[in-house]
């Protein structure tokens, strides 16, 4: 047990990699990665995703950034900031390049219980080989709502995770024993408040595409999680830029992909944490924003 997710990133860097080693890590990505990477003095290689595959992650991706520098490959499924969802025949692919070249995966799956449609998670530590080289990364913030109690965990082969809980140890000594009782609460009690989150994260979720398509903006399919991924390069302006004319002009807050390690400024990550009429508010206020910006590139110039 950890006090968050985040933190264990961190343990599991600094207990898995030595300086010079590479970490592979989806792009765009969770960033802590990259610094929890950084604290380690290992490089990070960063495999870009595109809309060509929905931002998921392909075994093909994979193969061609690995190296003999080589050491972990992080797989977060479904994906922080795009909301999508790695197929379960390409994790089993992914998987089979882990054990060809030795590598150790951390697989993040604090968002699997948060899918819509027919989407399906697969455990990566599940499948044949994988046991005994992967670490799950999960904790309790998001499908059950307790990101202030700060409780996460990782699971993995004895040999690795009793080094790791030295570390661990040394940076926290435990978590907040009420926010363990409240996590073994969570974990043992009725299930149902998590499948009622789900429906009501996929109603907003319908409603923010919905606002989408009458702009116009195109998106990745939001397959998990509770983000939608979204292209605004249509407005002319950098998704960087966008973001701060959005907030100074429209009142609405959303993050640009680079923050995440996109390798191009065209894409926002939306989140779903609002209610469904919050969600149609803003939207109409974006709509206000992006038309006044579109007015702008019509005008001829002074």
């Amino acid at each position: 047990m950890t006090p968050g997710g985040q933190h264990a990133m961190f343990v599991i860097a600094l207990a898995l990699l030595n300086p010079g080693d590479e970490i592979l890590v989806p792009c765009p990505g969770y960033n802590p990665y990259g610094q929890a990477a950084e604290l380690a003095d290992a490089k990070v290689v960063n495999i870009r995703m595109s809309m060509e595959t929905n931002f998921t992650l392909t075994a093909e991706m994979v193969k061609a950034a690995i190296t003999p520098k080589s050491r972990v490959l992080v797989l977060i499924n479904p994906n922080n900031p795009t909301g999508t969802v790695t197929a379960p025949d390409e994790v089993e692919k992914i998987a089979k390049l882990a054990i060809e070249h030795d590598l150790i995966v951390i697989s993040d799956e604090i968002y699997a219980r948060l899918t819509y449609g027919n989407q399906r998670i697969q455990p990566v530590a599940s499948l044949p080989g994988m046991r005994e080289r992967t670490i799950t990364l999960s904790g309790f913030s998001k499908a059950y709502a307790m990101t202030g109690w700060r409780i996460g965990y990782f699971a993995g082969p004895r040999e690795l995770i009793v080094a790791m809980a030295e570390i661990n140890h040394a940076f926290a000594i435990s978590v907040a024993s009420v926010s363990q009782y409240a996590a073994l609460a969570a974990l043992t009690g009725p299930q149902d408040c998590v499948e009622e989150m789900r429906k009501t994260y996929d109603e907003r979720r319908k409603a923010l595409c919905e606002g989408l398509d009458a702009l116009g903006i195109p998106y990745a399919e939001p397959q998990g999680a509770f983000y939608v991924y979204a292209d605004v390069a249509s407005t002319g302006l950098p998704a960087s830029e966008f973001c701060e004319r959005l907030l100074a002009e429209g009142r609405v807050l959303m993050y640009p992909g680079t923050i995440y390690g996109d390798y191009r400024d065209d894409y926002v990550r939306m989140s779903l944490t609002q209610p469904v009429e919050r969600i149609r508010e803003a939207m109409g206020r974006i709509q206000t924003v992006v038309n006044a910006i579109r007015e702008e590139r019509k005008a001829p110039a002074a």
